[in-house]
């Protein structure tokens, strides 16, 4: 026993549980086999992001593809566990993206799919995101998560993202259609910006911004997420619209190339991402190609173990003054 400023109890010391991160990027009890918590943890955050929707496909016209929509990005915190507790088999749904549809009559790109977690009897869910509309009827894109772009006719607003009243909001509406002749597709919406709408001179127009998620949730193998992808366009000149390359965060892919490097076809999303697929573009000319847009790229989740330093017991003041000024001390 030792003295501590007149009280008497045990020597401790502190006892520390280091920061864990697990991200789980394929359904199923094991795909990854998935660890139990540690045994001090009692609370976690989560990310939870939907697969991104598909791009547009684009007829042989001079129309392009709209870029798909970002699937819903949540960010849960503080959700209490039992330390040492390991995850109900089947607990996890990772969503895939959505396909983009490659034969007539060039439909949207498909949504995307929820993804999901189960902790204690509660469910956390993201939602999918929206496919862009395509290059020939139907021209609107999809709604969900983040909103796909559309293609035509001129000026019509992209699809919603699933955005307030929704609270909190998962992402943002896709882009608006520019005019025709030209085929300014719109952009899909991204968790963090609004798709871009096509305009002259422009072209397609850009995926909206997604979200870095380094700081978050450092050393996950995903550093951002919820991009969207980028409007196709139909222009001998002018390029088409961009995903990756116009926002690097969110792993949203750019439309297909135009002037055309045939076929055209828009870029997937980055795997779990969630990032949506680019628009088809058209190569233009006397004859025009068509381009297939691409598919969204698959979700993810992932789960944050805080660092946790406990300190039971009864303490010597000067031990407890030393870790105090060290920055190691708890509550």
């Amino acid at each position: 026993m030792a003295g501590n400023g007149g009280i008497i109890g045990p020597v401790n010391t502190v006892s520390s549980q280091a920061e864990v991160i697990t991200s789980i990027t394929s359904s199923g009890p094991t795909s990854p086999a998935l660890p139990a918590t540690q045994p001090e943890t009692t609370l976690v955050n989560i990310l939870v992001v939907a697969g991104g929707g598909g791009g547009g496909s684009v007829s042989a016209s001079n129309i392009g593809g709209a870029g798909g929509g970002a699937g819903g990005v949540r960010n849960f915190c503080s959700i209490s566990v039992t330390g040492g507790s390991a995850l109900t088999p089947g607990a996890v749904v990772v969503g895939a993206g959505g396909a983009s549809d490659t034969s007539p009559p060039f439909s949207p790109g498909a949504a995307g799919i929820d993804s999901s977690i189960i902790i204690g009897c509660t469910t956390y869910t993201s939602d999918s995101g929206g496919g862009g509309g395509a290059g020939s009827p139907p021209f609107a894109g999809l709604t969900g998560g983040s909103g796909g772009g559309t293609s035509y006719p001129q000026c019509t607003a992209g699809a919603a993202g699933n955005t307030p009243p929704t609270t909190p909001s998962q992402g943002n509406p896709g882009g608006a259609a520019g005019p025709h002749p030209g085929g300014y597709a719109g952009g899909g919406g991204g968790s963090c910006g609004v798709g871009g709408a096509g305009t002259p001179g422009c072209g397609g127009g850009a995926g909206g911004a997604g979200l870095n998620i380094a700081p978050l949730y450092p050393c996950a193998p995903i550093t951002s997420v919820g991009g969207g992808g980028g409007g196709g366009y139909y222009n001998p000149s002018v390029p088409s619209g961009l995903g990756a390359n116009a926002n690097p965060v969110g792993g949203g892919g750019d439309a297909g190339s135009s002037p055309g490097n045939a076929p055209n076809n828009g870029v997937a999303g980055t795997t779990n991402s969630g990032g949506g697929g680019g628009g088809g573009s058209s190569a233009g000319g006397p004859s025009p190609t068509s381009g297939d847009g691409g598919s969204g790229g698959s979700g993810t989740v992932v789960i944050k173990e805080p660092k946790v330093v406990t300190a039971p017991g009864v303490w010597q003041m000067n031990t407890v003054y030393e870790y105090v000024k060290d920055g190691n001390w708890t509550n």
